[in-house]
């Protein structure tokens, strides 16, 4: 089928947005592809139109399990086959769905690269017919980028055994060494990188310097009409900010990865259909949510990386109408950033006491444990071990950054039943325990496939149709797994841990010091270009991440708070840089009273040059000394 003929099929699209249709047709003529579209750009339609194009199926490599729920569940929508494999599956869950790809008719495979490198996984994967490898987040692959994982190292290993499926790596956000590292890291054939301009001309960027966040928020909501995302780093501030809105006239609504699948969903939904106008969320919010008439997202907190502001920012004006990103920022901020970035690096020894801990908490001796996933309770596992909350997760990550385990923070599994007895089986145990003949057949005409696969059900759904209530139903699947007659896998929504190896003696866990103090390096210049681009008072804003990002013949945007304040100088950019180039030379070379810099510039009218040296000195550019003498600050 013609790619157009896809898209307007499944999508109801009659044409592609910039640069799709390059990307699908160089992924159609196998060509190894890196595709760099902004939040909103349209990635994931890259590598499932040509997909759907090939026989066969399609692998999607992605570290974040909401938003491959999330692909599956549109998918599943839209009458496309997809399976995701993710933490908290059984063995016996993966094995169905691996074999369903190699014999069933799946198109997309949703996998996590930490499993990658798993015997069941590998075995499969060579009898698979696979028409596309895709890796999502793929700036993940490079320790320069902001969220490198060391799983995501095994993705070319892929090539071993598929040395023709071509590979399809996407990211939003990349800066030029990340988009060197990646075509690197995934042993591109030939270097072939398709980048849009992560220029965004209808998003404003602003950095307010403000100390009373809570009342300029209310300001800015209350002059900038329609929805919008406001970010914080905590979960109590999350809540905190939301009812103060709320008190103060404006539908607001909190959301964190800590709340349960339905208070999440119920939110969201609110949100997208503007039940809710303000969504206050830490940063598990907006990954994979397509809503493009968002008007304003506001930082109240500064970010960790450029590059997680940029895609936060870039949630606002999606439908290329007129929005706002604010950052809200006080000298204290920086005090915090600082010490977030020194928390996030915990002592060597900690990281091993943390590793060391788990295992007694979770009972798991020497030598097991490979893939296992286990439920974790953060705070009674910190109270137990006499840690602190913040410490156990930056240890966890940073043993996650090592390829040891992962945590999945917000990963909600629905309960699952499958049944484990043939049909004649299943209704000679119907005639002979009567009691339970209503509930089985409710069930078999609630779900399809349940005596292939393990199906999602919900209980509550379940009581409603037999008139009982959801404990009854819970325990009577409980039962008839008792006896073996379905497995039932009921419903979890504590993070989830998975080893990635076998449990080690704590001697044989292996931290280098200098992979230690080379990610702490990275983060560190991270940190600091968050800094500049929240402090700098004399260059756009939009200059700055695109500069930050690689691109080269940028120009100020206009509409920053910078650039408004340039513009208030009524000189043109050619004018005003001609003008400020000369005073910083002229000063460079001697201080000057302000009368005599004046003097020294030819061709300009002697108000404009007081409008630039005003500026500058409003900008922290040039300075006075004590015997007023115009100097330039170094």
């Amino acid at each position: 089928m013609d790619i157009h003929q896809i898209l307007l099929k499944y999508w109801g699209h009659n044409s592609f947005r910039s640069l799709q249709e390059d990307i699908i047709n160089d992924t159609l003529a196998g060509k190894d592809t890196l595709a760099l579209l902004p939040t909103g750009g349209g990635k994931s339609i890259c590598f499932q139109i040509p997909a759907l194009a090939k026989e066969g199926v399609c692998i999607v490599v992605s570290p974040l399990i909401a938003l491959m729920k999330d692909q599956v569940q549109n998918l599943v929508k839209r009458n496309i086959k997809a399976v995701a494999i993710y933490s908290g599956m059984t063995k016996r869950e993966i094995d169905i769905t691996l074999d369903n790809c190699v014999y069933g008719n799946i198109k997309f495979l949703y996998i996590s690269p930490e499993r990658i490198e798993t015997e069941i996984f590998k075995e499969r994967y060579k009898k698979m017919n696979v028409n596309l490898i895709a890796i999502d987040e793929s700036h993940c692959i490079s320790q320069w980028g902001y969220d490198f994982r060391p799983s995501y190292l095994n993705i070319a290993s892929l090539r071993e055994e598929k040395p023709d499926v071509p590979f399809l790596a996407l990211t939003a956000t990349a800066t030029k060494e990340v988009v060197i590292d990646i075509q690197k890291q995934l042993k591109f054939k030939t270097e072939n990188a398709l980048q849009k301009s992560f220029e965004r001309k209808n998003l404003a960027y602003a950095v307010l310097n403000e100390d009373d966040k809570k009342n300029r928020l209310l300001k800015i909501l209350k002059s900038v009409p329609g929805t919008s995302v406001v970010y914080v780093r905590s979960r109590k501030k999350t809540k905190e900010i939301a009812l103060f809105l709320l008190k103060n006239g404006i539908a607001a609504d909190f959301y964190h990865a800590g709340l349960s699948n339905e208070e999440r969903t119920l939110k969201q939904s609110n949100w997208i259909n503007n039940i809710t106008r303000v969504i206050v969320s830490t940063n598990a919010f907006g990954m994979g949510i397509d809503k493009p008439d968002v008007r304003s997202v506001i930082h109240i907190d500064l970010p960790d990386s450029l590059e997680a502001y940029f895609q936060e920012a870039g949630r606002a004006g999606r439908d290329e109408e007129k929005a706002y990103a604010i950052l809200l920022f006080e000298e204290a901020d920086r005090i915090d950033l600082e010490k977030r970035i020194v928390n996030s690096f915990p002592e060597i020894d900690v990281i091993k006491r943390v590793y060391q801990s788990l295992a007694n908490f979770f009972q798991i001796p020497i030598g097991s444990a490979l893939n296992e996933s286990y439920s974790l309770n953060m705070m009674e596992f910190s109270r137990q071990y006499n840690l602190q909350v913040y410490t156990v997760y930056n240890c966890l990550k940073f043993l996650e950054k090592e390829g040891y385990l992962i945590l999945s923070e917000s990963n909600y599994n629905a309960s699952r039943i499958k049944i484990e007895v043939n049909k004649d089986e299943l209704y000679e145990f119907q005639v002979k325990n009567n009691k339970f003949d209503l509930f089985i057949k409710t069930i078999l005409r609630s779900y399809t496939g349940l005596f292939e696969n393990f199906a999602k059900i919900d209980e509550f759904e379940i009581s409603k149709r037999i008139k009982s209530s959801k404990e009854k139903v819970i325990k009577a699947l409980q039962y008839l797994s008792h006896l073996e007659i379905i497995s039932y896998l009921e419903q979890t929504n504590e993070p989830q841990l998975t080893y990635l190896t076998e449990r080690l003696n704590v001697k044989d866990i292996s931290i280098s010091a200098k992979h230690y103090h080379e990610r702490k390096e990275i983060t560190i210049k991270k940190m600091e270009s968050v800094i500049y681009f929240a402090t700098a008072k004399h260059k756009c804003r939009s200059e700055i991440l695109l500069n930050y990002f690689g691109e080269k013949d940028v120009y100020r945007c206009g509409v920053c708070d910078v650039c408004l304040e340039r513009n208030k100088l009524e000189l043109s950019d050619v004018e005003f840089s001609s003008v400020s180039d000369q005073v910083k030379k002229i000063v460079q070379e001697e201080t000057l009273p302000i009368t005599q810099i004046i003097n020294k510039i030819s061709g300009v009218r002697d108000d404009k040059i007081i409008k630039v040296i005003q500026w500058l000195m409003e900008n922290d550019k040039l300075i006075s000394n004590e015997e007023n003498l115009l100097e330039w600050r170094k």
